[in-house]
C-alpha cells in the first residue's frame, strides 16, 4: 500500500516497473510523472534507507542505482519512465569498495568497483578529485561514476591509492598523485595526505 506521505509512491511499485523494465511509451508524452521526495536516502557509507530502515537486498539496491541520477542543480532523482523521485544523499551516490591496478606509470590503469558492484577506469572522463575538510585536514576523496555520480573512495582504498602515488611538480609546486590512463591525478600536497 502506498504511504499517503509520499503521494503516491510505492517501493513496491517501483521495484516492479524497474524489473519489467516499462518502456518511455507507457509514460506518455509528459515523460516520467514527478512524485516529490520520497523518503529515501543514501548515508556516507553507501547504505540505501527507506522509512528508516535500511534495504538489504543488494538486488534492489542495484536496481535502484541503475535509475539515480543528479541533475545540474545538485538534486538527485530516482527516475524510471514513469516516474521520477527525489532522494536524498549524505555525501556521495556511491562508495568506491574495491580497487584493482594494471601496468605502471603513466602507461597503467586504475579501476575501481562500488558497493553496487559497477566498474570505473579512472580516466579524462572519470577523473579522482580529493576535497579537504578544513576544520579537521581530512581528505575526502572522491572518483566521477556517471550521470552526475561520485563515489566516495572508502578510506581503506584510499591507503592503497596512495601507495601508488608520487611526486610531480605542475604549475611550480610538488603535489602528489597517481597516474591511469596516460594522465596524472592530484590527490594534493603529501603534508595534506
Amino acid at each position: 500500500m502506498p504511504d499517503p506521505s509520499l503521494g503516491g509512491f510505492n517501493l513496491g511499485k517501483l521495484e516492479s516497473q524497474l524489473a519489467e523494465g516499462e518502456s518511455s511509451t507507457q509514460a506518455g508524452s509528459g515523460g516520467p510523472q514527478l512524485c516529490g521526495d520520497i523518503d529515501m536516502r543514501i548515508s556516507r557509507d553507501g547504505t540505501w534507507i527507506y522509512h528508516g530502515s535500511p534495504i538489504g537486498r543488494k538486488p534492489l539496491v542495484k536496481l535502484f542505482a541503475s535509475v539515480l541520477h543528479r541533475d545540474g542543480d545538485g538534486k538527485y532523482w530516482l527516475e524510471t519512465p514513469v516516474e521520477k523521485c527525489g532522494i536524498q544523499v549524505d555525501d556521495a551516490a556511491f562508495v568506491a569498495v574495491g580497487m584493482e591496478t594494471s601496468g605502471a606509470g603513466a602507461r597503467g590503469k586504475i579501476k575501481f568497483r562500488t558497493n553496487v558492484d559497477e566498474i570505473v577506469t579512472v580516466d579524462h572522463d572519470h577523473p579522482i578529485r580529493v576535497e579537504t575538510n578544513m576544520e579537521t585536514g581530512e581528505p575526502s576523496p572522491y572518483v566521477w561514476v556517471r550521470d552526475g555520480l561520485e563515489a566516495l573512495i572508502a578510506r581503506a582504498v584510499f591507503y592503497d591509492l596512495v601507495e601508488l602515488g608520487g611526486e610531480r611538480a605542475i604549475g611550480g609546486e610538488t603535489v602528489f598523485g597517481v597516474w591511469s590512463s596516460g594522465e596524472f591525478f592530484s590527490l594534493g600536497r603529501l603534508d595534506e595526505i
